[in-house]
């Protein structure tokens, strides 16, 4: 199975000295946490392969970070996960857990950084050596059956651009664009979902769910 292949980071990874110092502060202030690099959150094994690979930015100090899974214990897991089951890409219901019992159908959920960044802000460097996991993920997914990726927020779109050796130039970002890739893949974009951009009004429930809507229409065209 190509999930064999996903080895992503060790849970003790070192590749980024001020994450791994962050992360023994949280491991201190918060034992009870995960405090380790989220793995990327899949559809059960027995499931077809997804067809839609969500890139985020990286973990929440008290979602992700959290729990151990993309996206859940935050505001933005609140939108995103009722997106996901309002468009019949998962299905039960989401508890801000991983023991929710929540069920993804046809998409994976990843970040560009797999573990939380100091302010939630990670920079290049952080991101560049993050990307070989994405990478891998990229190319395993698109062997079996992965057509779309989905990037939330322009950090997340450069992040794809560079793991595909793709020019950031030539596919800018903007909130519902839908680029065709030179791999064939299709790169869909959204402002992310973070509890700012909602408070401030820059993303929408309408709007992203418009974005899900597009990505589901394109697949079947």
């Amino acid at each position: 199975m190509f999930e064999s292949r996903l080895k992503g980071p060790a849970r003790d990874c070192t590749l980024c000295p001020r994450l791994v110092g962050f992360r023994e502060q949280n491991q201190a202030a918060y034992p009870s946490f995960h405090n380790a690099p989220v793995p990327s959150f899949a559809p059960p094994k027995a499931s077809p392969a997804p067809w839609l690979l969500i890139v985020g930015l990286a973990p929440g100090l008290k979602g992700a970070n959290q729990t151990g899974r993309p996206f859940t214990g935050d505001a933005a897991g609140d939108l995103l996960y009722a997106a996901l089951l309002k468009h019949g890409l998962a299905v039960g219901t989401y508890g801000q857990s991983p023991k929710d019992g929540l069920t993804l159908v046809g998409c994976r959920i990843t970040n560009a950084v797999r573990c939380v960044p100091p302010e939630n802000k990670p920079i290049g460097a952080e991101v560049k050596a993050c990307r070989p996991f994405l990478v891998d993920e990229i190319s395993a997914l698109h062997e079996v059956g992965l057509t779309h990726l989905l990037a939330l927020g322009g950090l997340s779109h450069g992040a794809i651009l560079a793991a595909l050796g793709e020019k950031k130039s030539a596919y800018p970002f903007a909130h519902q664009a839908c680029h065709r890739l030179t791999n064939g893949l299709t790169l869909v974009n959204s402002y992310h979902c973070s509890r700012y951009n909602t408070n401030t009004g820059r993303l929408t429930e309408a709007m992203f769910d418009a974005v899900f809507i597009d990505a589901i229409a394109d697949r079947a065209a």
